[in-house]
């Protein structure tokens, strides 16, 4: 459908978004999805949370190959937003802290390759959002924090993917100090995969998400689901689960292609 020449809404036309929501844009393979509450520094109210989620939700029912996570203005997000928090009761809070949790499941869940792109600071629940994407590339001017532990209330949730991205003396460290790290060191410890100029982090967002979504999508698909049902367990259980897993994908029309391609010497061609 064309665009209306005097610019006239049409009778289908989209509803205009919702200040603070948001922007989801695509371009080619890549849907990006930019947290847009610049004066909020991307604090994370519920109301942003459900709608990253509804977002993420929407995406993973596309054939996007990758999302990206980016924020909007000076920071990448503050976490969560205290006026959600202050004279709630520990119900409210409770609920606002499972939507937190399920958001973070849906981005691993999803399909899709989701990497987040950090520049400036990441902190508490926007930090937690860094631990939760499957890749992250950071400015050199973004740093990193869960500063809950130099003052009065805890950073609980988001420690739990932090912790599993950086170990446990860092995590430590991390919590209980609630000091910024930089970009270096958060490349150092594990929580991000790159680190370049800030004129660079489009380029390099760009060519590390091109690198993670080639070949086969519904084999990433079950690869990314297998892989973090395994990660945690202990050796044994996670060498049971991926052998079932990669016994059945065997005979998934990509693995067969895979296989046969390559016996051939040849390129294999995805249908997927």
């Amino acid at each position: 459908m064309t665009a209306v020449d005097d610019c006239r809404p049409t009778p289908d036309a989209s509803p205009a978004p919702t200040p603070g929501a948001p922007r989801v844009t695509r371009e080619g393979d890549v849907t990006t999805i930019t947290m847009a509450r610049p004066e909020r520094r991307n604090a994370l109210s519920r109301e942003h949370l459900e709608q990253l989620l509804a977002a993420f939700r929407d995406v993973a029912r596309t054939d996007a190959a990758g999302i990206v996570l980016a924020g909007d203005g000076p920071v990448f997000s503050a976490g969560h937003d205290f006026a959600d928090v202050a004279g709630r009761s520990v119900g409210e809070v409770r609920a606002l802290l499972e939507v937190c949790t399920e958001l973070m499941a849906t981005i691993q869940s999803v399909p899709q390759v989701v990497l987040a792109r950090v520049h400036g600071l990441a902190t508490a629940a926007g930090c937690q959002l860094v631990a939760t994407c499957d890749l992250a590339v950071a400015a050199e001017s973004a740093g990193f924090a869960a500063p809950g532990g130099k003052g009065g209330w805890f950073c609980h949730t988001p420690m739990v993917a932090i912790a599993r991205n950086v170990g446990r003396k860092r995590a430590m460290e991390l919590a209980l100090t609630g000091d910024v790290v930089d970009a270096a060191t958060a490349l150092e410890w594990g929580l991000v995969n790159r680190v370049v100029p800030d004129t660079e982090l489009d380029a390099a967002v760009a060519e590390l998400l091109g690198r993670a979504t080639r070949g086969s999508r519904a084999s990433k698909a079950w690869g990314k689901s297998t892989l973090y049902a395994q990660l945690d367990r202990p050796e044994r259980e996670a060498y049971a689960l991926a052998v079932e897993a990669m016994a059945a994908a065997s005979q998934a029309p990509s693995a067969v292609e895979n296989v046969t391609a390559f016996l051939e010497k040849r390129r294999p061609t995805w249908t997927d």
